[in-house]
C-alpha cells in the first residue's frame, strides 16, 4: 500500500502580516509549507498554525539567487509575498520588489514549479511618480517574462489585526488632537480583509484563475481617506479635529519626518514616519478597475465574498480606546 505525500509549497515572505494568514489557510488546505525568509528564527510563530512537521522555515535572501533556488527546490507551487512600504538600508524597492521578484520567478521556472503566485499592489504603474508603484510594476513585468503563466495579485490596502494602516492611524489619533487630511483626504481606497487575500492566494496556488492574469482584490466598499480616518476615530472613541493638508505641505512634512528618522539612528518609531514616496502614492486612487470587474479578475471572480471593515476592524482597534475593551459603546 502506498500513500501520496501532500504537495509542497514555498512561501517567500511567509513570516509577515499577509504571510501569517496565508500560511494558516494553506495549512488548513493540507499543503506542506516551506516558509522562506531572511531570519528563519523569526518564523517559529507559524508552526502552531499547522500539524506537527507541516510548516517549517528555511533561510533565503532575494539578493542571493542560490538561496532562492534552494528554497524552491522540490516545490509544487510558490507564492511570493515579499515587499516593503519604505526603503531602509539595503532593503530598497528595486532590490526587493523588482530584482527579488525576478529572482524568484526565474528560480521557479528553472525548478519546474507548476504554479507561481506573485503579490503586487493596486496602483502598480511603470509611469507612476511613486518609486514604490514603479518597482511593483517592474516586478510584475519581470515575473511574467520569466514565468508567463504566473498569477499576479494586486490588493488594495489590507486590513486585519496586524495591519499597518488602521493600527497606525489609530495610534496617531490616540496621541494627536488633529488628524491630517493629506491632499484634502479625497483619495479613494477599497480596503480588503487579510483573510480574503489569503484565501485568494491559496485558491490561485491550487491552479484556479487565469494563467498570466492580474487579479485586483478589493473589499465591498470604496472609502475616501477622510472617511477611513473618521471611521477609525469613531471606533476608538476619539473626537479629533480634521484638517486638510495641501500636497506641497504634506511633502515638506514627510521630508522632515524622513530626516528625523535618519538622525535618530532608528530610535524614531516607524509608525510616525510618512515618506515623500508615500505622499506621491496617495495622489492616486487605490480601487479595483472596471476592466478587472468585467473580466472576473476579482475576489468575486474567484468565488469569494469580500468581508467588510465593520466585521473585523472594531475587534482589534479596541485597544486604542481610552479604557480598552471595557469602553462602553453606544448601540
Amino acid at each position: 500500500m502506498t500513500t501520496t505525500s501532500p504537495k509542497l509549497i514555498t512561501v517567500f515572505g511567509g513570516s509577515g502580516f499577509v504571510g501569517r494568514h496565508t500560511v494558516r489557510t494553506l495549512a488548513a488546505d493540507g499543503w506542506r509549507i516551506r516558509v522562506a525568509c531572511r531570519r528563519p528564527d523569526l518564523a517559529y510563530h507559524l508552526q502552531p498554525l499547522g500539524r506537527v512537521g507541516q510548516i517549517h522555515a528555511t533561510q533565503a535572501n532575494l539578493r542571493h539567487p542560490g538561496s532562492v533556488m534552494a528554497a524552491i527546490r522540490g516545490s509544487d507551487a510558490v507564492i511570493n509575498l515579499t515587499g516593503i512600504l519604505a526603503e531602509k538600508g539595503r532593503q530598497s524597492f528595486a532590490a526587493v520588489q523588482a530584482f527579488g521578484a525576478r529572482t524568484v520567478a526565474r528560480a521557479a521556472a528553472e525548478a519546474g514549479v507548476g504554479t507561481l503566485v506573485h503579490m503586487s499592489a493596486l496602483g502598480a504603474d511603470a509611469d507612476s511618480q511613486s518609486a514604490y508603484a514603479r518597482s511593483k510594476a517592474e516586478g510584475e513585468a519581470a515575473v511574467l517574462e520569466a514565468f508567463p503563466s504566473a498569477r499576479i495579485v494586486r490588493p488594495s490596502i489590507i486590513f486585519g489585526p496586524e495591519d499597518d494602516f488602521f493600527n497606525r492611524f489609530a495610534a496617531i489619533a490616540r496621541m494627536a488632537p488633529v488628524m491630517p487630511l493629506i491632499g484634502g483626504g479625497q483619495t479613494r481606497f477599497q480596503p480588503v480583509y487579510v483573510g480574503d487575500v489569503a484565501r485568494a492566494l491559496a485558491s490561485l496556488s491550487q491552479g484556479s484563475g487565469q494563467p498570466g492574469a492580474v487579479y485586483e482584490l478589493g473589499g465591498p466598499e470604496v472609502k475616501t481617506f477622510e472617511e477611513l480616518l473618521r471611521y477609525i476615530c469613531e471606533v476608538t472613541g476619539r473626537k479629533r479635529l480634521f484638517v486638510p493638508v495641501p500636497w506641497a505641505l504634506a511633502n515638506a512634512k514627510a521630508f522632515g519626518l524622513e530626516l528625523i528618522s535618519k538622525l535618530s539612528l532608528g530610535l524614531w518609531p516607524d509608525w510616525l514616519v510618512v515618506t515623500r514616496d508615500q505622499i506621491r502614492l496617495l495622489q492616486s486612487d487605490n480601487v479595483v478597475s472596471s476592466s478587472a470587474i468585467a473580466e472576473g479578475r476579482t475576489l468575486q471572480g474567484l468565488g469569494l465574498q469580500a468581508q467588510s471593515l465593520e466585521a473585523h476592524v472594531p475587534s482589534y482597534l479596541y485597544r486604542f480606546r481610552k479604557t480598552g475593551q471595557f469602553e462602553r459603546q453606544n448601540a
